[in-house]
Parts: structure tokens; C-alpha cells; sequence
């Protein structure tokens, strides 16, 4: 079985200032800027890509965004593309995460289209899927997964299919404080990881890095990644706190 490096990704979302993106990354860099274990991606907001991308040159942390268009330019007023992201230096894009599909009504087939147009430019996706309680307590999780997940990779290569991140988020558990147990997690992390088989072989999908994004926390952390299939979390609200970001990663590197 191929040996997959766990990755720790940090959605700032609409949270720090420039000046409040430098002192966190600063320790961040501090910390865990020169440890090669585990993959490490910050995802702050745009207004503090240039500022985050400077700061972290010279060390192992890697760039992301949180969203794009996918077009590469063009009358898409508020938006950014692609090319744009290139241009800075970032590496990986968050794309379809719950809160872009909730609350401002992204579907599938406008994800995918991110997904295709991130690839196109070299940019690695970290594809989102989850279900809504409702959707988990009637027992869709598997089916919402499925359709997410087939339709977000359409058109997708065999080729660049390693470079796709999956992260699964339970949209119950995010900033509720509410956690998957390990097994839901891992049950639903082995899914992927069947689909994944299914689409572009056995040999790909064991490639292809799964994320569990779910209110992982440096409490629950350890269990979490010790699965056989998940392969480092999403972070949300603990990316906003260098100690609780750094002591993930130092849990991802333990079980490495």
C-alpha cells in the first residue's frame, strides 16, 4: 500500500486582518516551517494571499485560497481566478466547501468546472463533500457523498487525479462543536476511497489524500488520524490559533 503523507490544511475564512495573517503565520512558520512530515496548507482570506505567500517564503508551508471562478477572467465582479492565484504563488484552492454550496447556492456542475479550470493551471483542489444533519439522520450520507463526489471529479484525468484533495466534511459537525465518531468518520473516508477506485483504479485512488473536516481538534485529532483512511483534516477554527494549529500537525506527524 502506497504510503500517503498527511496533510493539514487551515480555512481561515472571513477571519484576520492582514497585520493579524502576518503574526499568525509568523508563528506558524516559526513552529512548523522547516518540519517535513507532514504537508502543511494555510487558506487565509484573499485580501491576505500576497501578505501570507511573502511571509511563508523560505519554508515548508504551502499557500492556499479558499474559493475561485472558473473562469480566467473577465465581467465576474467580487471574484478571482485561477490565474490570479497562480500569479501569488498559491498552490492549492478550497473548492465546493458546505458554506460556498449553503450559502451562496454553488451546485455540483459549478464546482466541477472550478475543479477542471484549478487542474488546468496547476492548481490542487481540495474538493469538498459532506451531508446536512437531515440528510445524515435519514441515512443519505453515502448517496449526497456519492453524488458530490462523481459529479465534482467529471472530466477529471486518470492522470491528475492524484492531485486532487478530497476533504469530507460533515456539515452537522462544522463550528458546532459536534464531531463524527472515529468509525463514521473512517466509514465514510473508506467509501470515498471505493468510489475513488471505482473512477480511476485502485492504484490512483490510494494516491489521492482524504481529509477529514469536521471540528478536528488537537483532543480528538489523534484517533481521527490514526484511521486507515483519513489522511489529515480540514481546520477551521483551530487554524485560527498557532498552539492548536501546530499541535495538529504535530498529531499528523505522529502517526506519519
Amino acid at each position: 500500500m502506497i504510503s500517503r503523507k498527511k496533510l493539514i490544511a487551515g480555512n481561515w475564512k472571513m477571519n484576520k486582518t492582514s497585520a493579524d495573517a502576518l503574526t499568525l503565520v509568523a508563528d506558524l512558520v516559526a513552529s512548523v516551517g522547516r518540519q517535513t512530515d507532514v504537508e502543511v496548507v494555510v487558506c487565509p482570506p484573499f485580501t491576505s494571499i500576497e501578505t501570507v505567500g511573502k511571509a511563508i517564503e523560505g519554508s515548508t508551508l504551502k499557500l492556499g485560497a479558499q474559493n475561485m471562478h472558473p473562469e480566467a477572467n473577465g465581467a465576474y465582479t467580487g471574484e478571482v481566478s485561477a490565474p490570479m492565484l497562480r500569479a501569488l504563488f498559491t498552490t492549492h484552492v478550497i473548492l465546493g466547501h458546505s458554506e460556498r454550496r449553503a450559502l451562496f447556492g454553488e451546485t455540483d456542475v459549478f464546482v466541477n468546472k472550478k475543479v477542471l479550470a484549478a487542474l488546468k493551471n496547476q492548481l490542487k483542489p481540495i474538493l469538498c463533500v459532506g451531508e446536512s444533519l437531515g440528510e445524515r439522520e435519514s441515512g443519505s450520507t453515502l448517496k449526497i457523498v456519492q453524488t458530490q463526489l462523481e459529479a465534482g471529479l467529471d472530466g477529471v484525468s486518470k492522470e491528475l487525479a492524484p492531485s486532487v484533495v478530497i476533504a469530507y466534511e460533515p456539515v452537522w459537525a462544522i463550528g458546532t462543536g459536534k464531531v463524527a465518531t472515529t468509525e463514521q468518520a473512517q466509514e465514510v473516508h473508506a467509501f470515498i476511497r471505493s468510489l475513488l477506485t471505482k473512477l480511476f483504479t485502485e492504484p490512483v485512488a490510494q494516491k489521492v489524500r482524504i481529509l477529514y473536516g469536521g471540528s478536528m481538534k488537537p483532543a480528538n485529532a489523534p484517533e481521527l488520524l490514526a484511521q486507515k483512511d483519513i489522511d489529515g483534516g480540514l481546520i477551521g477554527g483551530a487554524a485560527l490559533e498557532a498552539r492548536s494549529f501546530v499541535e495538529l500537525v504535530s498529531a499528523a506527524a505522529a502517526v506519519q
